[in-house]
């Protein structure tokens, strides 16, 4: 290596993503029952080692060359077709082949495993896979929550029909999901969808378009739209499959008018779609397609938290990877204290979405309904926000180099952004945090009494106890009071990062006391309280003096005795 070479600090490519996150090894026992972990954590090992490996490699290749639509085939026929990558058909035999993500909670025998997968071990997969690739995680995710809406609500006939297919081995014959959902007159006002279904000969015909379908060509495509005659609004929908091809093997009446030019997740494609008297499935009741698709739209935004956890994952070891290998006067980069107190703005965020990702896993796990319609909009909405900062303080703490194509950061920044726009901008899910689940749902007090218990576990000194219980309580005050009052709708997002930021920090505290000889998630849990739920003077020139050997411990990647944790959780 020339002495050139020697100033360019390396990436995470490599390494194994699994292997590498002690946090998330720590926790699994403690959300993992042990039977589960131990058939699972050569499977999260292997998959890990292609995270970081063959994944990130065809990752980066199919980011650079997308897909591409072909209107017609040779002989001048509309059979529009998309064509992809090799890399990116080399990522999805992984994903559906290899892994089966796409059956992970609907049979056994994946893995090996003779039930569907437990939640946390399904959402520990994606999150090790997304920090591969972001991407192909749509077509993962929404071929999974179609398969879910179509065993939960269609006939046995179209079950039947589809399922046979979308739960196949056989790669040859597995039939890939999704949704197309928005229009041009309705995104978030999804009452405004102006998509017509008509019964012709005892079966269903779409007439319409669909403004942003992402996995543009799936074999089957859940979508609402209005029944001739039936009631405006929300209440007028009905949920329809459409197969990309008639029984037949005919090609169904729509067509992909283009694909969209986006941002990021440029692997996965994109388009939009004309209905052209096209054949679909009625779903479940006619009366009921927005209530129907609602379970769909929930699951996503959770997988859209799971992922907004793994890439904050990513750009954490990405960031330290590169400060570490740098040297600049005569010094390592690390060793400098402002950057190393931008890396702590990396580093909370970061193991907040980890417990809360964990967290919601369990409560699927348990069946807690009441619980998931509070978790599932709070990690969606702050996750997805943290992860856009945290990707650009590590493209920051690579330098120049970070705003360069041919490393992992710039693809990191791009896709970050789409979590705040999938199913739902940061102003949606937090109306339906405040107005329904809190205003309408009460399942906040489900959340405290849950929190109550896991403080009330957690062995940490009395008074960040307090401290914790205080933050809680006040928290909650604001929630209910935002919901009770129309006029504080401005205030919603404001009572989301509220409770986001006290759940995570109870969490963390009691993550961090399940094992005496490492509490480094309980000084989180001290650093979520003092830099995002207590108030502080900006002009005040003294640092806490807690906070840089907090910092030091937590930077060193090493356990923490539980007596050196709790002299710096204050008096």
């Amino acid at each position: 290596m020339s002495t050139a070479e020697g100033y360019i600090p390396g990436d995470c490519r490599g390494q194994n993503f699994f292997r590498i996150d002690d946090g998330l090894r720590r926790l699994l026992p403690h959300y993992l029952d042990r039977a589960a972990l131990d058939h699972f954590a050569p499977q999260f090992d292997r998959l890990g080692d292609l995270a970081g490996g063959r994944l990130d490699e065809l990752a980066a290749i199919a980011d650079k060359n997308p897909p591409v639509l072909h209107a017609r085939d040779r002989l001048g026929r509309d059979e529009d077709w998309i064509e992809y990558h090799p890399a990116y058909r080399a990522m999805e035999q992984i994903a559906f082949a290899d892994f089966r993500f796409q059956a992970m909670s609907h049979r056994g025998g994946v893995l090996g495993w003779p039930e569907p997968l437990p939640p946390v071990a399904k959402y520990v997969f994606q999150y090790l896979f997304v920090q591969g690739e972001f991407g192909l995680m749509c077509p993962i995710s929404v071929t999974d929550t179609s398969i879910h809406l179509i065993r939960t609500y269609a006939d046995p006939a179209t079950r039947d029909h589809l399922l046979s297919r979308m739960l196949a081995d056989d790669p040859a014959r597995l039939w890939k999901g999704t949704q197309f959902m928005t229009e041009k007159a309705g995104g978030s006002d999804v009452g405004a969808i102006e998509t017509v279904a008509r019964q012709e000969n005892g079966g269903w015909r779409l007439q319409g378009e669909k403004w942003f379908c992402s996995h543009a060509d799936a074999d089957v495509a859940l979508l609402l739209a209005r029944p001739e005659g039936a009631a405006p609004g929300t209440a007028g929908l009905a949920l329809f499959a459409l197969p990309r091809r008639r029984a037949d093997g005919t090609r169904n009446a729509y067509r992909i008018v283009r694909l969209k030019d986006k941002l990021g997740t440029r692997s996965m494609a994109s388009g939009e779609i004309r209905l052209e008297g096209a054949d679909a499935f009625l779903i479940g009741r006619r009366d009921a397609g927005f209530k129907q698709m609602l379970d769909q739209v929930n699951l996503s935004r959770l997988s859209h938290g799971v992922r907004a956890a793994a890439m904050m994952r990513r750009c954490l070891n990405e960031a330290l990877a590169a400060v570490r290998g740098r040297r600049a006067f005569g010094r390592s980069v690390a060793e400098y204290p402002l950057m190393r107190r931008q890396l702590m703005k990396l580093l909370v965020p970061t193991e907040q979405a980890l417990s809360m990702l964990l967290f919601t896993a369990e409560a699927m796990g348990g069946g807690r309904e009441d619980l998931l319609r509070i978790l599932t909009p709070l990690i969606k909405f702050r996750a997805c926000r943290d992860n856009i900062t945290v990707a650009s303080g590590a493209m920051e703490a690579r330098g120049g180099n970070g705003y360069i194509e041919e490393w992992v950061t710039p693809r990191l920044v791009r896709d970050a952004h789409v979590g705040v726009l999938w199913e739902g901008t940061s102003n949606i899910i937090a109306l339906d945090l405040v107005t329904r689940a809190i205003g309408k749902a009460g399942a906040h007090r489900v959340l405290a009494q849950r929190l109550t218990e896991r403080l009330g576990a957690a062995a940490v000194p009395e008074a960040h106890r307090q401290r914790l219980g205080d933050a809680l309580d006040r928290a909650l005050r604001l929630a209910e009071a935002v919901a009770r009052d129309p006029e504080a709708e401005a205030q919603a997002r404001s009572v989301a990062t509220a409770l986001y930021n006290v759940v995570s920090a109870v969490l963390l505290a009691w993550e961090g006391t399940r094992d005496p000889a490492d509490a480094r998630r309980v000084l989180v849990s001290r650093l979520v309280l003092e830099h995002r739920l207590a108030p502080r003077d900006p002009l005040a020139l003294a640092e806490p003096e807690w906070e840089k050997p907090a910092a030091d411990l937590l930077l060193a990647g090493k356990p923490v005795p539980m007596a050196a944790a709790a002299a710096l959780l204050g008096g």
